[in-house]
């Protein structure tokens, strides 16, 4: 069998040696980019932001040196590596392999315009995707959850397992695992990025003595500050707000606790438990009927 013209002789190998130089190309530019991505990971998840990034919103997030920010921020950079490099490798891959197509002879025109028509279509497929993919990529750039995090997402809420592209799994207060895609999270409601805050409510009878009330709240709350217990989860004194309402069955009173992170929960339960021992003995009553039903906290 005979080879077309453009395939035989000092034309194939020459066609031979420029798509060997074109894969070796590809290779090494791929090698040197995926080298420089976990460059720029690896210091970025050290806090070291390159300048290029300082200024940005991005690197603000990337270069946060708060105490337990850390892990989060090695896991955005990671994550962000990672589509960096999935994103460049097929770059790459595609750039290559319509060079090689034009070595040896195939109309690469015809090609492109085929692909583009596929590509739009495959677009209007898979919408949906994308979708979810930008807001999982803009979920990790602007660190509204991470790892271990509780947040209510509308539907499902609970502690965060896993956050990824696509797809963000956590489990509820009742072991239920929720899989969540990125984009059809409307709203996130992070209890536990920063700090939090204890608001605990006390209602009591109309006929109490509501100065004695509040001296109470005031010492149980300052006392549990400044036990050892309790050093670096009551980050800041708390204060007695006063009285919150009137309501149909007594007095309402506030009092609330700036807390760590997911800490929120364990100082309003130690706070009720003293403040109920409290009242027995000064014979302030809480009226069963304002006792309410709340939901579990995780």
């Amino acid at each position: 069998m005979n080879l077309p013209s453009a395939w035989t002789g000092d034309r194939l190998m020459e066609s031979g040696t420029q798509i060997l130089v074109i894969l070796l190309v590809a290779m090494v530019v791929r090698w040197v980019t995926r080298r420089a991505i976990r460059r720029v990971v690896k210091r970025a998840g050290e806090g070291q932001v390159p300048d290029a990034l300082a200024n940005s919103r991005a690197g603000a997030l990337l270069s946060d040196l708060r105490p337990g920010s850390g892990e989060r921020r090695k896991q955005r950079a990671q994550a962000m590596g990672d589509l960096l490099s999935s994103i460049v490798g097929l770059v790459i891959a595609g750039v290559a392999f319509v060079m090689v197509l034009g070595v040896v002879g195939v109309p690469i025109a015809p090609l492109l315009t085929s692909a583009g028509i596929l590509g739009v279509a495959l677009g209007f497929g898979a919408q949906t995707l994308v979708k979810d993919y930008l807001a999982g990529v803009s979920m990790i750039l602007e660190d509204q959850y991470g790892v271990g995090d509780s947040v209510d997402l509308g539907e499902a809420s609970g502690t965060v397992e896993a956050v990824g592209l696509r797809v963000t799994r956590l489990r509820d207060v009742n072991g239920t695992v929720w899989y969540v895609r990125n984009g059809e999270i409307l709203r996130v409601g992070n209890q536990s990025q920063n700090w939090a805050r204890t608001v605990l409510d006390v209602t009591v009878d109309y006929d109490s003595d509501l100065d004695e009330v509040q001296s109470i709240l005031a010492e149980e709350a300052e006392s549990m500050y400044r036990e050892d217990r309790f050093a670096g989860v009551i980050i800041e004194e708390p204060e007695v707000w006063g009285v919150e309402r009137f309501d149909k069955d007594g007095v309402v009173v506030r009092v609330v606790l700036k807390t760590a992170p997911l800490q929120q929960w364990l100082v309003a339960r130690t706070l009720r438990q003293r403040v109920k021992r409290r009242f027995d003995k000064a014979g302030i009553r809480i009226p069963s009927s304002a006792i309410p039903f709340e939901r579990p906290a995780p």
